[in-house]
């Protein structure tokens, strides 16, 4: 398989076609093998606009919804950026082609050992890849400028919106309860945490945040 030619392929047929106009995003996403970032078997299905399911209850985030959250996040060169599920490593390695640095926190060890294998044969020197509760995040580390939420949320944990820095993003997508979901920008300004809505989408959710049952009284 011609995986320069499929890369290629997605930049110009699902990220260029889908209001991503950053072209530091692009970039990003042009250069990184996504193949590389799968398990063997995949590989063939690298390039397809679908999320991958890379490990169990991990995801290689579909390439459109990614790239449209990371425009939305506005990342910039001197940004701290926390990605949480770090899977296999590819989307920490696309925020860290526009960042200072990346925090990558994955709650399995191994899973975390194969992302930072992954990551060191790209050369994403930049990335350091962290085991810890998804949920909680990795104060140590913050304050953050962007978070970035490698699979879908059911509710949001304060923890995470508490280590954005003042001017931060954090950007994932909310599961719906039946179908669909939306991609959500939050931002910190002036220590008020708010919340837009940004496009519709559905990816799986992350385990760790399923939303919680409501009880009736």
């Amino acid at each position: 398989m011609d995986f320069a030619l499929a890369r290629h392929n997605m930049v110009e047929g699902q990220i260029r076609t889908n209001r991503v106009t950053d072209p530091l995003v692009v970039n990003a996403l042009s250069e990184i093998p996504r193949e590389a970032f799968v398990p063997d078997a995949l590989q063939s299905q690298a390039y397809i606009d679908e999320d991958l399911n890379v490990a169990p209850g991990r995801i290689m985030m579909e390439p459109m919804v990614m790239a449209r959250l990371m425009q939305a996040a506005r990342i910039e060169d001197t940004d701290i950026c926390l990605v949480i599920a770090a899977a296999t490593g590819y989307e920490a390695a696309a925020i860290a082609k526009l960042a200072s640095a990346v925090i990558a926190l994955e709650s399995d060890d191994a899973l975390k050992q194969a992302a930072a294998t992954n990551l060191a044969a790209q050369g994403a020197d930049t990335v350091s890849v962290l085991v810890g509760e998804l949920a909680k995040g990795h104060p140590g580390q913050g304050p953050y400028d962007v978070i970035f939420v490698n699979g879908a949320v059911g509710d949001l944990p304060a923890a995470l919106t508490d280590q954005l820095a003042e001017g931060g993003r954090l950007v994932y997508v909310q599961a719906a309860e039946h179908a669909g979901g939306k991609a959500i920008l939050v931002t910190k300004d002036n220590g008020v945490v708010s919340g837009a809505e940004l496009f519709d989408a559905s990816i799986p959710a992350l385990a760790e945040f399923a939303k919680k049952p409501a009880f009736n009284f």
